[in-house]
Formats: C-alpha cells, sequence, structure tokens
C-alpha cells in the first residue's frame, strides 16, 4: 500500500522505531538526518535516506518535490531551530505535522542538588557556584558556549566519538584530559564508573528520557554528591493529537493516516 509520500525527520534512535512502523504497513516516506550518525542510527529501514542539514525553504522545497502529505517530526528533543523550521515549511506548504517528543521524565525526581534550568546560560550560572571540573553531557555544539559561560572551570566533555565532533572539541582547546569520547545511552553503573573516574564537582546535562538514560545519569551523580544540572526541553510546537509520546501512540497514527487516505 502506498497511500501518500511520508516525510520523517530523524537523528536520534526515536526515528528508526517509526520508520519500522511505517514499513509494516508499506507506507512510503523519507528519512531526513543531519549527519553521517543519525544515518547510522536509522539501521536497516525500508524508506529513503537523505543526509545533510536543512533550513525552512529547503524543507518546503523538499516537501514539494516529494510530494510530502505527512511529515513526522522525531528529531532530537533540543533541535529547537530544525522544529520550528519544520513547522514553519509544513504551514507554508499545507502539509500535516506530527511531532514525537519521547515522554518526559523530568518531573519523576526531585533532589536538593538537581537544577532544573531553562538554558545554557542559567546553567553556566549554577555551575559557577561549584568546584572548578564541570563535566557536560550536553553534546558538542555548545561546548564553544559553555567555554564561554564558564571561563574559569575544567571542561569535561563527553560526546560522539566521531572524526568531526573530536575535530571541534580540539579546535577548541581541548585535549585528551578532557574528552570522553563515547556513544550512549550508558547504564547506571557504567556512568558511576565514570564519575568516579572523573571526580566532576558538577554535571551540566539535559533532560533527555528514558531513551537518553535521563535517571541512570542523574541519580549516581547524586548518589555521590555530585550536584547535577538539568537544561530542560524547549516547549513544543505542536499540541494535541499530533503530539505523539510513545509507541502506541505512533501506531495509532498511523492507523488514522491509513483511514484517512482511503
Amino acid at each position: 500500500m502506498n497511500p501518500g509520500a511520508v516525510l520523517v525527520f530523524g537523528g536520534t534512535s526515536d526515528a528508526r522505531f517509526i520508520c519500522q512502523i511505517l514499513d509494516e504497513h508499506r507506507i512510503s516516506y523519507t528519512l531526513s538526518v543531519a549527519t553521517a550518525v543519525g544515518e547510522s542510527l536509522a539501521g536497516n529501514i525500508g524508506g529513503q535516506i537523505r543526509v545533510g542539514r536543512i533550513d525552512a525553504d529547503e524543507i518546503a522545497d523538499l516537501l514539494a518535490s516529494l510530494a510530502v502529505r505527512w511529515v513526522i517530526d522525531a528529531s532530537h528533543p533540543y533541535a529547537e531551530i530544525l522544529s520550528s523550521n519544520i513547522a514553519s515549511a509544513c504551514k507554508k506548504v499545507g502539509v500535516t505535522l506530527s511531532r514525537y517528543q519521547r515522554r518526559s521524565e523530568l518531573n519523576d525526581l526531585g533532589h536538593p542538588q538537581l537544577y532544573k534550568v531553562a538554558n545554557l546560560q542559567a546553567a553556566c550560572a549554577v555551575a559557577n557556584q561549584f568546584g572548578p571540573r564541570v563535566l557536560l553531557t550536553t553534546g558538542s555544539k555548545e561546548l564553544a558556549a559553555y567555554q564561554q559561560g564558564l571561563p574559569d572551570k575544567t571542561l569535561l566533555a563527553r560526546v560522539l566519538p566521531t572524526r568531526e565532533v573530536i575535530a571541534e572539541c580540539e579546535a577548541l582547546g581541548l585535549g585528551v584530559d578532557n574528552i570522553i569520547a563515547l556513544r550512549g545511552p550508558f547504564s547506571a553503573e557504567f556512568n558511576a564508573a565514570l564519575y568516579d573516574f572523573c571526580q566532576p564537582d558538577v554535571v551540566i546535562t539535559k533532560e533527555s528520557g528514558a531513551e537518553g538514560g535521563y535517571l541512570d545519569k542523574v541519580n549516581p551523580a547524586l548518589a555521590r554528591g555530585i550536584p547535577c544540572v538539568v537544561v530542560t526541553r524547549p516547549q513544543p510546537l505542536v499540541f494535541g493529537p499530533e503530539l505523539l509520546e510513545s509507541r502506541e501512540d505512533v501506531s495509532r497514527r498511523v492507523m488514522r493516516w491509513l483511514q484517512e487516505r482511503k
């Protein structure tokens, strides 16, 4: 069955199970990812994959060229600019937009040393209150901004082990004592061993949900008396029935899509 072209924006493991559900129903689709890492996370899926960053006008052109009738934004929870561009393009072209966003675990845990902040600047303000060693588990894109916000700190950056990311770190002056190049998510036991090894004075992380091992990052740190600063997610741009937060939500929305195409 080919009820119409679907475009999925991915980059995390979430997009893979969405594509697998589309494959099960023989729905044609294209998966758009920004990098080769996103492509590798997709695994062996049935749809086409396009790789490369894309702005709002290019998204609108892509929607038109592929005759897309439904877009599923399954990009990273913190890819705020991309999600905004997707929403703008869908509105411009008149295409249905759904947003998949993994369930939040932010309110599942409260602790005196768990600091929930809205942005990078607030995270730096909190981290500056503690000792010199700051462990960042926030990815590589904002390392330069963290350097500016934490100029007197020793930054320990846990990042993806790719050539491009390591080059970014080195360009910022981070060396072998600062770079922890690993692909997660990691178990609580693994994180505990890492904290014991690198002895951070504070950890800065993001609200990555169960799929990103949020509680497995935070709990071992708090158990060791290490303060944790959590940068909360941006507000979603899609609400109501088009905001999908589980596999079941996606499956139900796919079935509704099939019914709408009859």
